[in-house]
């Protein structure tokens, strides 16, 4: 019951998701007050976040094995991004976690995460996410995701990740990526950009910070061959791109523009988890509830995303006719699976494929166009909601 309750998305007062959560496993009309918060607390300080980590690990096999999943030339396009999240102002959590100071007014230490996702940007599946404190680095947290890589899979990469010893475990793991560098920072790439050319086979070489960091992993230190790609963006800016897939006939230079500018859905999932699901919002004031309540919704995001790709061949046929391409509105999708996520794990198999059918349907009927060639300008500085415990919402 601890796991399946903490699987709702919770995002209001404890103990009216805990009357609602009975309410709708019962089937009543109004709320029941079965479990005071209290005892939910003591039950689930005994529950390990590992199991939610585990579970969303059987929900990605499950989806590779069973669904058939969208891929770029055969490769799984799993982008690698960080965030950070505010996280309880309580003194065990800001100890675990650490903070940041404010530059606003006095110097105030603001508690927060550091979080790590590898997203599969084709499919809106996240494959590994991390939640650690903010000491640990981004690039230190992707090679953790690296560990559950597998050959068919091709990394997308942010400017801020590139390095020789994250590129050496990648090949080392038989795994291709494609990355946007800084040219400023790399002598070979620095020629590369003045040289005018469009691309290029070079060979990179470790730094003294890669070479330490291939001595701690038991890797080589050998120069890597990799392709270099310019790409002029509308903007008049210009792209530098590094990647492993060096067949040029195999992987023409047409299509790497499109490929690298693939891996934003990973921003879009952040927004989702932020604002849509309130990851921010969570309901202890413990490191062990803020770890439970990231994986929790973690999992129950993939759960809906899964659903969500069996509809893809419907929605597109009911897209037939229209001035647009239609898609899941994925934000009322979310909504519509409130309460009801927690049906799917206390009713017979008979009945949670009738269940299924009927989301299923219900996304279908819930879409949006799709408006090609629509841009707003990024937002780098946007207000972000702040969640406090002791004044939760009701309703």
């Amino acid at each position: 019951m601890r796991i399946f309750f903490l699987l709702n998305m919770n995002n209001k007062s404890y103990q009216n998701e805990l009357d609602r959560y009975f309410q709708a496993i019962n089937h009543s009309e109004i709320p029941e007050r079965v479990l005071f918060k209290g005892n939910l607390s003591k039950a689930r300080a005994k529950l390990k976040h590992d199991a939610f980590i585990e579970l969303n690990d059987h929900a990605v096999q499950f989806f590779y094995d069973r669904f058939p999943a969208e891929t770029w030339f055969g490769f799984n396009l799993l982008a690698i991004d960080g965030s950070t999240l505010r996280v309880p102002d309580e003194a065990e959590i800001m100890e675990h976690f650490g903070g940041w100071a404010t530059t606003k007014g006095k110097k105030k230490i603001c508690p927060k995460a550091r979080v790590s996702q590898m997203f599969d940007v084709l499919n809106k599946i996240t494959v590994d996410g991390i939640i650690s404190p903010k000491s640990d680095g981004e690039r230190e947290l992707a090679a953790f995701h690296f560990l559950k890589l597998q050959p068919q899979d091709l990394i997308l990469l942010d400017r801020g990740y590139p390095a020789y010893w994250l590129f050496n475990l990648a090949l080392s793991l038989g795994v291709n990526f494609c990355a946007r560098i800084t040219y400023e920072r790399w002598n070979v790439v620095k020629k590369f950009y003045r040289s005018g050319k469009r691309e290029a086979i070079v060979k990179i070489e470790p730094s003294p910070q890669s070479i330490r960091k291939c001595f701690e992993m038991g890797l080589d230190k050998k120069p890597i061959k990799v392709r270099l790609i310019r790409v002029e963006l509308d903007s008049g800016e210009t792209e530098i791109l590094v990647t492993s897939l060096t067949d040029k006939r195999k992987y023409s230079y047409d299509l790497f523009s499109d490929l690298y500018h693939l891996r934003w859905p990973v921003e879009e999932d952040y927004k989702t988890l932020k604002y849509r699901l309130q990851v921010e919002n969570f309901s202890g004031k413990t490191v062990h509830s803020v770890y439970q309540d990231f994986h929790a919704k973690l999992f129950s995001k993939n759960f809906v995303a899964t659903i969500a790709t069996t509809t893809k061949k419907q929605i597109i046929k009911k897209s037939e006719g229209l001035k647009f391409l239609h898609q899941i509105n994925f934000t009322q999708a979310l909504a519509g699976m409130k309460n009801t996520i927690v049906l799917l794990f206390h009713r017979k198999q008979k009945r949670i494929a009738t269940y299924i059918e009927k989301i299923r349907l219900l996304f279908i009927q819930t879409t949006e166009a799709v408006r090609p060639d629509r841009k707003y300008p990024r937002r780098h500085r946007v207000k972000q909601q702040r969640f406090y415990l002791e004044y939760k919402t009701t309703c």
